[in-house]
């Protein structure tokens, strides 16, 4: 089977022939852009801080997010616009190639685009399409300096002038391109009004004299605001959203916007595998190449097999976006993956290279000091990992104990736009969304040895919960929970990692090497809910059940780590 299934983004021979001809246009014209900046370049502005005028100048130019962020509906009648998850997902994991601070600005644009395209405010999408036309960019202004992500909270108050509208004061805390977007959609309440219905959403302008940039917040490149609105004034046009429908466009923007977290972190962890393979293998140590060594090669080789996890699950989660609709909203649980597994998934890949070529790594001029310094945040963006196993959790009994039969999701690259991800409805119901049977994929893979050992692993789960049901007391408490959604996670993850192998024909030696590194996660993790104070005897029993052995085959390990070898000097950035 073919290994270029599983291949790696390489700007060299970037094959973007699924797309349509302009999409291929502007996806080569922001790769060529960086290469001809260079990385001395790159790592420079990395180093003095330098904001990213430029890159927004070159977007702005193209009409690169002009072209990729705006609906259909709002494109006044360009052909090229629409809101397409699978070409925004590949500008987000080019531009996470390049670097956390180039993806940033296009990340933070999507979030504060989600609460204007939700909105049946005409006039406010209107302005924001020609913002995004003229080259601006947005930002959402939820999180607040004492309460975070906390919406219940919002200290940001809008009063009545009078005269039908408001004025607004208040602040706003972690802002992404809070200094220069035209499009701010600010999260508050209303004075006055109790219950939901205090809840607001509105639209600023960064421009606006009574709009005050206070600093940015952190020590970068990114410009994360805080920012304060003093009177600002808020009229009838605009208003996005009030009360309970302002609260389900905050979360149904997050699950718009978190979902690009995930190629954001496969284009960091990509660049630096290419990065640590070509200077490990050409590192002479004691008169032989460092990859001569077997602990590098296995760190190699954990370290591509876990991407390849990263990418299968989340192209795999692209057609379960494009193809969701108000019966199916199985996407709900695959996003928080893909925010929270995939995430920590890049740390790991960035971790394991780090590791081999250790003080290289942390020379001003490498891809790889940047991003081992950025990797972190990724997991923390839009809630942190608890918060999202949290999430993850409620859909645990519906998924593994009552499947429901969907037609086959098909791949979903066609030029279309989705629609749907801004009608998604009241954000509740999660734990009545159903999801089609997750063995059978599991059994289709069943000739590979460790594919059929993490079945086993994930079947003592199910045991686990129909024999050792976690009681009241245990329901209660998130340690506990979020040890045990871990394991439940791994399952989610293998199955759509499977599906989409099935789908594009990756290897059964990069597949089963992939799946020993499922295989010894799951143990991870099962000895970790093994050891929670609160587990019960019978639990602590299953939990020592699932513990398995990956299965070692050396003669694979041998093939796979020869595919890893070839990228060495596969890809060097233009210095």
């Amino acid at each position: 089977m073919s290994e270029t299934a599983t291949a790696l983004l390489n700007p060299r021979d970037y094959d973007a022939r699924k797309f349509d001809p302009e999409t291929q246009r502007l996806l080569r014209a922001t790769i060529d852009w960086f290469e001809s900046r260079g990385k001395r370049r790159l790592a420079e502005a990395y180093r003095d801080r330098e904001f990213y005028a430029d890159f927004l100048e070159f977007a702005g130019k193209e009409g690169l997010f002009a072209t990729f962020l705006t609906p259909a509906a709002d494109s006044a009648g360009d052909a090229e616009k629409r809101w397409d998850t699978s070409r925004i997902a590949a500008l987000a994991e080019i531009l996470g190639f390049y670097g956390l601070n180039y993806w940033y600005p296009f990340q933070v644009t999507v979030l504060g685009l989600g609460p204007v395209w939700q909105s049946g405010n005409a006039a406010a999408r209107k302005r924001a399409a020609e913002a995004l036309a003229e080259g601006g960019v947005g930002a959402f202004g939820l999180s607040e300096k004492e309460h975070g992500a906390d919406i219940y909270s919002s200290d940001l108050v809008l009063t009545p002038d009078g005269e039908g509208g408001y004025r607004a004061n208040g602040s706003k805390y972690y802002i992404g391109n809070g200094n220069c977007a035209r499009t701010v959609s600010v999260f508050g309440r209303i004075e006055g009004v109790e219950g939901p219905e205090q809840y607001v959403f509105f639209y600023a302008d960064s421009e606006h004299p009574n709009y005050h940039v206070v600093k940015n917040i952190v020590p970068s490149q990114m410009y994360v605001a805080e920012f304060r609105l003093d009177d600002y004034p808020v009229r009838a046009e605009d208003l996005l959203h009030t009360g309970p429908e302002a609260f389900s466009a905050a979360l149904n923007t997050v699950n718009i916007g978190k979902f690009n977290l995930c190629f954001g972190g496969i284009g960091m962890a990509t660049h630096s595998l290419y990065e640590a393979v070509t200077h490990a293998q050409n590192r002479i140590l004691y008169g032989n190449p460092v990859t001569d060594f077997p602990h590098v090669r296995r760190e190699f080789v954990e370290a591509y097999a876990r991407l390849t996890g990263m990418k299968l699950f989340s192209d795999r989660a692209i057609d379960y976006f494009r193809s969701a609709n108000q019966q199916d909203r199985r996407y709900l649980l695959y996003n928080p993956i893909t925010k929270m597994k995939v995430t920590t998934e890049a740390q790991k890949v960035i971790g394991l290279v780090a590791d081999v070529v250790a003080a290289k790594g942390f020379e001003a001029d490498t891809y790889l000091a940047m991003a081992k310094n950025d990797i972190d945040g990724l997991p923390k963006l839009e809630g942190t990992v608890a918060v999202n196993l949290a999430l993850i959790a409620k859909f645990m009994p519906a998924y593994l104990f009552a499947p429901q039969e969907y037609p086959a999701v098909p791949t979903r690259d066609d030029a279309t736009d989705d629609d749907f991800l801004f009608r998604q409805g009241p954000a509740r119901g999660l734990s009545k969304i159903r999801f089609h049977d997750w063995k059978p994929v599991y059994e289709n893979a069943k000739h590979l040895p460790n594919v059929a050992r993490f079945t086993e692993q994930a079947t003592v789960l199910v045991r686990l919960l129909s024999e050792a049901t976690p009681g009241e007391a245990q329901q209660k408490d998130l340690d506990f929970g979020l040890a045990l959604t871990e394991l439940f996670t791994l399952v989610v993850y293998g199955q759509l990692i499977l599906e989409q192998a099935e789908l594009t024909g990756v290897s059964d030696d990069v597949l089963d090497q992939l799946f020993a590194v499922l295989v010894q996660d799951f143990s991870v993790a099962a000895v970790d809910l093994h050891g929670k104070p609160s587990s019960t005897e019978k639990q602590q029993e299953l939990a020592l059940a699932g513990l398995r052995k990956p299965v070692v085959d050396d003669e694979r390990f041998g093939r796979v780590w020869a595919v890893v070898r070839e990228l060495s000097g596969a890809y060097e950035m233009n210095p």
